[in-house]
């Protein structure tokens, strides 16, 4: 398998961001984050402690980028990003077939 053919599968990608920002609600920075995620058009879900994003690699870390863009913009003086990586060499990784069980 070649690199490009790797890049081109779905991956998923679960971001948590704690904002440290003093004087602010950290949640609502968090809410910020979440709605850059929202906004990019990428499959997701919220969960209680981190978001799970869905899409082509590069897309997602890009989205992540922005998370970490905005919580500064909101005030943070400090942003801890915590992801997760799943990727499969030869097909895509679906938040659903993980999830569907439980829905």
């Amino acid at each position: 398998m070649n690199k490009k053919e790797f890049l081109n599968h779905k991956v998923n990608v679960a971001v948590q961001v704690l904002p440290m920002a003093p004087g602010l609600d950290s949640y609502l920075v968090v809410d910020q984050a979440i709605q850059v995620i929202k906004d990019s058009g990428v499959l997701y879900r919220v969960t209680p402690f981190e978001t799970v994003m869905e899409g082509e690699y590069d897309q997602l870390m890009s989205v992540v980028k922005r998370v970490q863009e905005v919580c500064f913009v909101a005030g943070a003086s400090q942003v801890l990003c915590y992801l997760k990586i799943q990727s499969k060499a030869d097909c895509n990784v679906a938040i659903s077939d993980k999830m569907e069980k439980y829905d």
